[in-house]
């Protein structure tokens, strides 16, 4: 879908005579490289700074920001699955944030939370984003857990800014084809606060709205995270002549009815969140040979890879959704890295420009970001062996985002504009490069109407899981739903997770009558990396234009490591090999995906009930007399169980004998793997049962794994 859209100007016949210019993006092969001067729509949250605020990523109890002697606005961190109770450090009660909240406000920084929950949710990683959010239970866990935040933030008091789920909403956007009625659990969750929301996408956003209005948490500011490539096209750094503001409609109409614009909760979003890029941009160059950098000149042309083009697409998403912008974790890499993986020396990290672009140049480039509609950047790293601020030397020996962020504030900053205040973004569009409206498009005689062409499209791979390197066939159907095409091009994709198109098969020269359904098969070959991978499917005119659909996610193909087989006698494989329990406390086993020893399943042990003692076991065990039998259990945190005992039993020639090797729980360590072993008698009779013992301490309901027992 990477092609050039030409972009054009109608002169349309309307009402009596009158004509209306109907620009549907500026000619994007001589876009001016300035941004078009408008006023800054939407307010700047109450509480936040009146004026362009810097933050940084630190945790909770690091003192770094707080004696460096700069007055940084913001402090972040993320809130991953397991912050509600410290990760099993702490009480189920969310204090952990509240801590946060406090140890921030004690160093007058505003405490930023990344909630960035459901990827540490069981149930698979980021291509299982929708899935999850369609399991009741997951989703009762999941925003009970908010709520707990919403609790807490109500008992801090000042303003805190909450960023939810940083591209998660693109996922939801891929995954259920741009489609905000796609079924999601939200009030089926059975929590009271969200009884009355609809169970889909659109509820799942607004209920974070609701659960913010329910806790009375009205210092809060919360923030939707836009990805850019959600629409299936990587505007910033691939799709660099794709016109923007079709990008940005098409991406508006399916986060505005998630709380964007009035809703039944009677608020909406704050603010928005964009991520420049996840990692510096000599990280992707060196170690994947991809290029992420940005032409930072000031007369880049909004055509091209460049802070320009990011700036106007944050402009017309603030024009169009009156909401102002947070950039977060923006890479603090600056020129003079040494482009290696950080271990904190200094120079040590990827060489990128974009803190460099913000701050080299006083305050014109952080003026041009705000004047569409930008009222805070956030620097930090997104992943291990990124440049850090604590070690980001510059060639005047001074830490470089320390130094320039001081300067900055003390040159003024830049202060935010109050909405409507026209915004001065420094270098007016080009006015003298206009798209030509001399040569209009013909439009039909209205009394001969004319049915465009318009398309659906769906696919399927087969097998839809593949190791590296493998091949997979994938099937798509695409059906007319409009007016004949006589000369098309149905374009199949390969993109990664974050839209960047791995391969490509394009047919051209297409013909389809109208309602006629037609049939592509592609034989793709899976890549090197594993991951989740999309297939995206598109119809277009010839040489690309227009382009009358464009599905971003027609299927998914998982790419994996085949995983070794269990080589151990019960592995739990393909089901619960003859294993029972009878009474309470554990009401159930079953072969689960959730956890894994070795292989890729193991025995689900439920807990439901009452303290007690019960055996989970196997009859007649095939085990020769002297072995030495092991076994690999796995136990949750918080969990109830006080003691586990792996034993096997001799049958009535051996006089019922019983061999075990009892643990306490504290002896074993929760959320984690522990290998026990029991050695059977010299001479031992045939075995009656082998199995494992566990005992809880009080009323719990829980799960824990039992894998690979061997000898």
């Amino acid at each position: 879908m990477r092609q050039a859209l030409t972009s054009l100007l109608i002169v349309v016949a309307i009402g009596c005579g009158t004509q209306q210019a109907v620009d549907l993006q500026s000619a994007v092969a001589g876009e001016s490289s300035g941004l078009t001067a408008a006023a800054v729509l939407g307010t700047v949250p109450a509480g936040l700074p009146p004026h362009l605020g810097i933050g940084l990523a630190e945790q909770n109890g690091q003192t770094w920001m707080r004696t460096s002697a700069v007055a940084w606005d913001y402090r972040y961190m993320y809130l991953t699955k397991g912050w509600s109770n410290n990760w099993g450090f702490g009480a189920l009660d969310g204090s952990f944030a509240l801590g946060y909240m406090n140890d921030a406000a004690a160093a007058r920084f505003t405490p930023v939370f990344t909630y960035y929950q459901v990827n540490g949710e069981a149930g698979g990683a980021e291509a299982q984003f929708l899935a999850k959010t369609q399991n009741a239970a997951t989703m009762k866990t999941y925003f009970s857990d908010f709520k707990l935040l919403m609790q807490q933030a109500r008992a801090f008091g000042k303003p805190v800014i909450v960023h939810v789920e940083p591209d998660g909403f693109g996922f939801l956007e891929q995954q259920s084809a741009g489609n905000p009625n796609a079924a999601a659990a939200i009030a089926s969750t059975g929590l009271p606060e969200l009884a009355g929301l609809p169970n889909t996408v659109a509820g799942w956003g607004l209920a974070f709205l609701q659960l913010r209005k329910a806790a009375g948490a009205t210092n809060v500011v919360l923030a939707m995270h836009v990805s850019s490539w959600a629409t299936g096209v990587e505007l910033a750094t691939n799709s660099v002549t794709n016109p923007l503001q079709p990008i940005v409609d098409q991406a508006y109409a399916f986060l505005s009815p998630m709380g964007i614009v009035a809703n039944q909760t009677g608020a909406t979003y704050d603010l928005l969140a964009g991520d420049p890029l996840d990692r510096d941009a000599d990280f992707y160059l060196t170690t994947q040979g991809v290029n992420k950098w940005w032409d930072a000149s000031d007369t880049a042309s909004i055509a091209s890879a460049s802070f320009n083009r990011y700036a106007e697409w944050l402009r017309l998403w603030n024009q169009t959704a009156g909401k102002r912008w947070m950039l977060w974790q923006i890479p603090v890499g600056n020129s003079n890295h040494l482009n290696v993986a950080n271990n904190n020396a200094s120079r040590q990290g990827y060489r990128d420009n974009r803190a460099e672009y913000f701050f080299a140049s006083g305050t014109a480039h952080a003026q041009k970001f705000a004047s569409v509609g930008v009222v805070a950047l956030m620097f930090g790293s997104g992943a291990s062996g990124q440049s850090s601020y604590q070690n980001d030397t510059w060639t005047d020996g001074q830490l470089f985002l320390k130094s320039r962020v001081a300067s900055f504030y003390a040159a003024g900053g830049v202060p935010l504009s109050a909405a409507g205040t026209p915004a001065d973004a420094g270098t007016p569009a080009d006015a003298g490069t206009p798209a030509d409206a001399g040569t209009p498009v013909v439009v039909p005689d209205a009394g001969t109407p004319v049915t465009a062409p318009a398309f659906t499209a769906t696919a399927a791979a087969s097998p839809a899981s593949v190791a590296p390197g493998a091949s997979t066939t994938v099937t798509a159907t695409v059906t007319d739903t409009g007016g004949a095409l006589t000369n098309g091009i149905v374009d199949l994709e390969l993109d990664d997770a974050a839209g960047t198109k791995v391969s490509q098969q394009a047919s051209t020269a297409q013909a389809f009558a109208a309602g006629q359904t037609r049939t592509f098969s592609w034989v793709v070959a899976a890549p090197a990396a594993t991951g989740a991978y999309h297939i995206a499917a598109g119809v277009f005119g010839a040489n690309w234009t227009p382009m009358y659909l464009w599905n971003a996610n027609a299927t998914t193909i998982t790419v994996a490591t085949p995983v070794a087989a269990d080589p151990a006698q019960y592995g739990f494989e393909a089901g619960a090999q003859g294993f029972t329990a009878s009474g309470a406390p554990i009401t159930g086993l079953t072969s689960s995906t959730a956890q894994k020893f070795a292989g890729t399943h193991s025995l689900a042990v439920t807990f439901s009930g009452v303290a007690g003692t019960q055996n989970v076991r196997v009859a007649s065990p095939s085990v020769p007399a002297g072995k030495l039998v092991s076994f690999h259990v796995w136990i949750p945190a918080a969990s109830k169980i006080s003691g586990i005992q792996p034993y096997v039993l001799q049958n009535a020639a051996g006089g019922w004998a019983w061999t075990g090797n009892w643990q306490p729980v504290s002896a074993l360590k929760a959320g984690a793997w522990n290998t026990l072993t029991v050695q059977i008698p010299a001479g031992a009779s045939p075995l009656f049962e082998l199995g494992v013992q566990f005992a809880t301490s009080a009323t719990w309901t829980g799960t824990s794994y039992v894998d690979s027992i061997s000898w």
